[in-house]
């Protein structure tokens, strides 16, 4: 079977308000294409990088690190800059919302919204695990025979990649108390990934006067495919509504 590509996602809105919408670790643009299209039909411009070695066959994904993907989170704020936009907001899932605290104390953003993000990371073996289940999962959709893939699996060594994951979000873990943007904090209450205290992590020690953090009850790690999604789309929207903008 043929895995359509994927690709960076713009949905062009009819304001001067622009977000930056930023997807997980072994996720692509679907993780928070559906919230990028609700945010839309409010009237936001909203756009979805994807990052490198994403999307595509597993053995991609170890070339790149997050050293690559924080290029790509950079170079999207900069295509919202280009398009016009001097008012920029930024969530994102997973580790997108890692990123998100990262583009809080670097460049000027109006706001800042994480959803299920990690600020200190399981031991490696569980991350490990998650990165074989993704690749072992994108192998079945290539309708590939368990043979093969066994012999695709043994090759597949995606440590380096985690150690460098491990850093990043131990660097931004360090500086959130360098955010003052308002910030909404969204976490599953049975998120399976991370440890949910990440939630409370950032909204106790970012700077920010303006902050929030809501707890979903019946929702998992990719809260925007869950059954609260709905919920927490509206929830997104009303934060970016209570920021100040411009226009």
């Amino acid at each position: 079977m043929k895995i359509v590509e994927q690709k960076p996602l713009t949905f062009k809105g009819d304001n001067k308000r622009a977000v930056l919408l930023l997807h997980g670790f072994t996720g692509n643009t679907s993780d928070v294409r559906l919230l990028g299209r609700y945010l839309n039909t409010k009237g936001y411009t909203c756009y979805v990088p994807l990052y490198k070695g994403h999307g595509v066959p597993p053995e991609e994904l170890v070339e790149y690190g997050p050293k690559d993907w924080w290029k790509d989170v950079t170079e999207a704020y900069q295509h919202l800059k280009e398009m016009g936009f001097e008012e920029i907001a930024v969530g994102g899932l997973s580790l997108g919302g890692v990123f998100s605290l990262k583009l809080g104390y670097t460049v000027p953003v109006k706001g800042i919204v994480t959803m299920c993000a990690p600020m200190y990371i399981k031991s490696e073996e569980v991350m490990y695990e998650g990165v074989l289940e993704y690749a072992r999962h994108y192998k079945q959709r290539e309708k590939k025979s368990e043979e093969v893939i066994e012999q695709e699996m043994a090759q597949f060594k995606p440590m380096n990649t985690l150690k460098e994951l491990q850093n990043l979000i131990k660097e931004v873990r360090e500086s959130i108390d360098l955010i003052y943007s308002p910030v909404f904090v969204i976490q599953a209450r049975h998120d399976q990934m991370i440890d949910t205290n990440s939630a409370n992590i950032i909204y106790e020690e970012v700077e920010s006067i303006q902050k929030d953090i809501k707890w979903y009850e019946n929702s998992r790690h990719v809260i925007t495919h869950d059954k609260e999604k709905e919920q927490v789309f509206e929830d997104f929207y009303q934060f970016l509504e209570k920021l100040d903008w411009k226009e």
